[in-house]
């Protein structure tokens, strides 16, 4: 049970006061004898929360104190109640089932008394009487026992539904940071595939002019404004990036399967040998899904013009079936020790796998043994 508070006590100690006080007064012609047992039940009113044991271990002997002086039923009795209906509502497991002892072992004891002194004054027909008198002291006292077990029960409810909509709460906290904490990773991933395609194009191009500025000089205009469009392009696409990380929802528009055309074209205008090969029918397969397809081919074919040989040709296939699209690309590594091993470093790779997973499909990456390196994904319909 919880501490009760300062305000609590002082509470409970002013309204076992007023309770004595209103007792005295209304008692008045009552024998001096009554005094002791209404300030032993009093105390027991004024400590019913704080100590409920000790609450009814102190109307026990003010009880059994008045049975013993001979004293009838008098109103501070009621006090009785009080501590009974504490007992149940904030005693231990012990004390509740005392509690309920007592008010039927204290009503049989009461009845008991009263039809004693009855039959002793009164004979046998006002002990008749005396017996529905017994069951009513019974259904009072068994009454305010029930009434605090029923409160009980309705505090356990609450602190029950407290702590769940606690729990809710902290779920829902958890639940925003894991959508804050991808939504991140989303975007971090965009901006690598953003940036990481944008310059392997601008750093093939520069290199590009910068051969042909001397010997042809003519092929060096394109090759500029390749350099100006792409990059102009990848400021777009950074500032729309940018511009999700200030708002709660993206609502800028973002790259699907419709877009592999002007990749291509903007690869092979790159100086990437680039053959396409698709089959089947194209079918919707999600705005999350086809942008994965897309930022899944990118970083391929960018990780292709990186660290392939640029004298060799890029297979690219992709196969649309009923289950989603069937993806595959083939490209010869440079004859460098370090390319393959420069493949597993960075966010390329895990992001490609990442954005796979996260839609429902699966990618794998690696050398084939024979100086290629082979890109595998499906990307499920959704």
């Amino acid at each position: 049970m919880r501490e009760l508070t300062r305000r609590e006590l002082t509470a409970d100690a002013g309204v076992a006061a007023l309770f004595a006080a209103a007792c005295l007064v209304v008692s008045f012609n009552q024998p001096r004898a009554f005094v002791v047992p209404l300030l032993l039940i009093a105390t027991g009113v004024a400590f019913r929360r704080l100590l409920p044991a000790g609450a009814l271990a102190l109307v026990w002997a003010g009880a059994l104190l008045q049975l013993a002086s001979g004293l009838g039923p008098a109103v501070y009795n009621l006090g009785i109640c009080a501590v009974l209906y504490a007992a149940a509502a904030y005693g231990g497991r012990v004390v509740r089932w005392l509690g309920l002892a007592s008010a039927v072992v204290g009503a049989l004891l009461a009845t008991a008394y009263l039809e004693w002194g009855a039959l002793w004054l009164g004979g046998v027909d006002r002990l008749r009487g005396l017996g529905v008198a017994g069951g009513g002291i019974l259904a009072v006292l068994v009454l305010s026992w029930v009434s605090g077990q029923l409160a009980r029960t309705a505090r356990a409810n609450r602190e029950t539904s407290r702590r769940e909509e606690a729990a809710r709460h902290d779920a829902d906290i958890a639940e925003y940071r894991v959508v804050v904490e991808q939504e991140r990773n989303r975007i971090a991933r965009d901006m690598h595939d953003v940036v990481a395609h944008s310059l392997a194009v601008v750093i093939a191009q520069a290199d590009g002019a910068r051969f042909a500025a001397g010997a042809r000089p003519e092929l060096a205009v394109p090759a500029l404004g390749t350099i100006s469009r792409v990059a102009r392009d990848a400021l777009g696409e950074v500032r729309m990036l940018l511009a999700e990380l200030r708002h709660d929802e993206g609502s800028t528009p973002q790259p699907t399967v419709l877009d592999f055309e002007a990749l291509f074209e903007q690869l092979r205008g790159a100086g990437l040998e680039l053959t396409v090969h698709e089959s089947g029918e194209r079918r919707p397969l999600g705005t999350g899904h086809e942008l994965a397809a897309y930022r899944i081919v990118q970083e391929g074919l960018t990780n292709a013009l990186r660290h392939g040989d640029p004298a060799e040709p890029v297979d690219l296939t992709l196969f649309w079936a009923d289950d989603g699209l069937h993806i595959e690309l083939m490209n010869t590594l440079r004859d460098s020790a370090d390319e393959p091993t420069a493949l597993g470093h960075g966010h390329g790779l895990p992001g490609m796998h990442e954005r796979a997973q996260l839609v429902g499909g699966f990618l794998t990456a690696e050398p084939d043994g024979a100086g290629r390196f082979r890109l595998r994904a499906r990307i499920p319909a959704a």
